[in-house]
């Protein structure tokens, strides 16, 4: 089985990359950076690197014909909150017109099945509810990404309606070491005791997947994964009040916290945002983060554990392995 990987080097992409090279697949990477130790470190154990970007739809093509995979996982995308209003266009140009030119790659070459990893966050908003892969957005996207997410989604769908053959992984938040989204920025600082007893949104529940979890479903999904699917993986669901006294419970340490109103925590976010981007860091915290606190994310896991058998960890037991492994 020859499979080809886009968004290989990641935070779920390395552990999707050396679970394909385990399971035995001639696995090829592409890359915009062949040279960096991360692709080199995948290079070492056996994956063969190809040099692109998905942004060049020649170039993809060329590589496609080159490669002649049978299998494609498009995990690739920008995954950022806060960005400034100057990188919307190339956060698109990534995630959705990135996956266009993919697609359009696969689909001239051949390719017997495509696995789409999207993500829950693409649905939006469920209102409170815990809700299956019928359900159908509902809100408006409370950040470019995800919008971009949004988008994305839809052309899947279009493209599997047209009779491409696609299958789409949607892992809810993905939480785990290295995690570079908001929440594992915060955890960071929370462990190294810098993190400020300030926060907002209590009662802000998501539904949270260990990206080891994630990794194992992806694999299960391009096994057996039936096509024209759509798969949530959600290990289970917490408000962001039951995600910090799980912290602080787990760690032994006493954090109280003041929950501030959304309109003080929305002029923070105005105010930190660019101080943060000035000093080279994600805005981590920023107006999207702040409206995206607030949010119902709840998914239910029902289907790939009925139908695939894939068993995610529940929100304390991934948020236990991630509290682990970052402590070290």
């Amino acid at each position: 089985m020859r499979v080809l990987i886009a968004g290989g080097t990641g935070f779920i992409g390395r552990r999707l990359t050396t679970a394909g090279l385990e399971r035995g697949w001639e696995v090829h990477l592409i890359t915009r950076k062949p040279g960096q130790p991360i692709p080199q470190g995948l290079a070492a154990l056996g994956v063969h690197l190809v040099e692109g970007d998905l942004r060049d739809a020649q170039g993809l093509q060329d590589l496609f014909s080159q490669v002649r995979p049978t299998h494609y996982f498009h995990n690739a995308g920008w995954y950022e909150l806060g960005i400034p209003g100057s990188s919307r266009e190339s956060m698109w140009s990534v995630n959705v017109q990135g996956l266009i030119h993919a697609l359009d790659a696969a689909d001239r070459s051949g390719v017997q099945k495509i696995i789409f990893t999207s993500s829950t966050t693409a649905l939006g908003d469920t209102n409170g509810e815990v809700v299956d892969e019928h359900f159908v957005r509902q809100s408006e996207p409370r950040s470019w990404y995800e919008h971009t997410l949004y988008e994305a989604f839809q052309i899947a769908m279009n493209r599997i309606e047209a009779g491409q053959p696609i299958v789409i992984g949607s892992p809810a938040q993905v939480i785990g070491a290295g995690d570079h989204s908001a929440f594992g920025i915060m955890l960071r600082l929370f462990l190294r005791r810098l993190l400020p007893p300030t926060l907002w949104a209590p009662q802000g529940t998501f539904s949270f997947a260990h990206v080891d979890d994630v990794a194992s479903g992806l694999i299960r999904i391009m096994e057996a994964g039936r096509i024209g699917e759509n798969y949530f993986m959600a290990g289970g669901v917490m408000t962001n009040r039951e995600m910090v006294e799980f912290w602080s419970e787990t760690t032994g340490r006493m954090f109280p916290v003041v929950w501030i109103p959304r309109s003080l925590a929305m002029a923070i976010g105005h105010l930190a945002s660019p101080l943060l981007r000035l000093a080279g860091q994600p805005a981590f915290i920023s107006p999207e983060v702040v409206r995206s606190s607030y949010a119902s994310f709840q998914y239910s896991d029902a289907k790939i554990r009925n139908e695939l058998g894939v068993s995610l960890r529940i929100a304390k037991q991934g948020w236990e392995a991630t509290i682990e492994a970052e402590r070290g």
